[in-house]
């Protein structure tokens, strides 16, 4: 598994479709994550975000997803194997933030996290 296949799979593990932010299909249906990608080498961090979308009117139930994401990251990180080396997903600062829509049945919430490559491409 490459870099962009780990984040994508991590997103994807949460019961939701995950598209790379760069690539949602017109007609998505609601609710789904959104999520950046960005690469480097061993030893640098580069932060990544992601947003939990849900048509509610209710923060309840994307609330309770943003929890999940949380527990699942934990407070040492979540690393996973790569066919050649691993990656680190941290939590970031602040974690998670509500944002408006202009539609007021949209709920979203930003996610920001920290993410360390510990390979040598």
């Amino acid at each position: 598994m490459n870099k962009e296949q780990a984040i994508h799979n991590f997103w994807s593990s949460f019961g939701l479709t995950a598209y790379d932010e760069t690539d949602v299909p017109t007609g998505a249906t609601l609710p789904y994550i959104t999520y950046s990608v960005a690469t480097s080498s061993l030893g640098n961090v580069v932060s990544m975000s992601a947003s939990i979308w849900y048509r509610s009117n209710s923060w309840k139930d994307i609330t309770l997803k943003k929890d999940e994401i949380s527990e699942a990251i934990g407070i040492g990180g979540k690393v996973i194997e790569l066919d050649n080396g691993y990656v680190w997903i941290q939590r970031g600062s602040a974690f998670a933030q509500r944002v408006a829509d202009a539609n007021k049945d949209i709920r979203r919430i930003y996610l920001q996290t920290q993410v360390e490559f510990l390979t040598e491409d």
